[in-house]
Parts: structure tokens; C-alpha cells; sequence
């Protein structure tokens, strides 16, 4: 399994993790957000997402960002949501 060597927040709004491959992966604070995979954002019986993209700014920004056991990340957005869970391996799909 690949997991992270480093996390790097460059910023309030963008994320970057090197990966044990030695790939790198950059994301925006936005996206993390409109693909947030907890249960109110995602149905969990059937998988349909009920977040609306559109009700996400873009302007959105990481408030923290903390480590889930050796597995995942939360993080904790600008707009007060901070229920998801980031698995490291639903991070390197996205």
C-alpha cells in the first residue's frame, strides 16, 4: 500500500503529499471539500453524493488539518464542516 513520506500544507488553501513511490500530489483546499466523503455528504446506503459543487467557494480554506491514526487525514474547512475522513488511499485516487 502507498502511503505518505510527507505532508506539506503550502498553504491555507493547498495541500501536498509525497507519496512512498516518490509521486507527489497537490490538492486545493475547494476540492478536498466538494469531495468530502463523510455521511452528510454522501449518501452512505447508497453512495450518491448530496453535496452540491456549487454551494462550495472557491475562496475556501483549510482552518486545520490533522492526521486520523496511520491511515487518514481530517480537516477542518473554512466553512466549519469537518466530519470527513481522507483515507490516504481515497487521497491518491482523487
Amino acid at each position: 500500500m502507498l502511503e505518505p513520506t510527507s505532508i506539506i500544507e503550502d498553504s491555507d488553501r493547498q495541500l501536498s503529499i509525497k507519496w512512498s513511490d516518490g509521486s507527489e500530489s497537490s490538492y486545493a483546499a475547494p476540492s478536498l471539500r466538494r469531495a468530502c466523503p463523510c455521511a452528510g455528504c454522501v449518501n452512505e446506503w447508497t453512495g450518491e453524493k448530496m453535496l452540491s459543487d456549487d454551494s462550495i467557494s472557491d475562496d475556501l480554506s483549510f482552518s486545520s488539518i490533522s492526521i486520523v491514526g496511520r491511515y487518514a487525514l481530517n480537516f477542518r474547512f473554512s466553512d466549519g464542516h469537518d466530519t470527513g475522513i481522507f483515507s490516504f488511499k481515497y487521497l491518491r485516487e482523487l
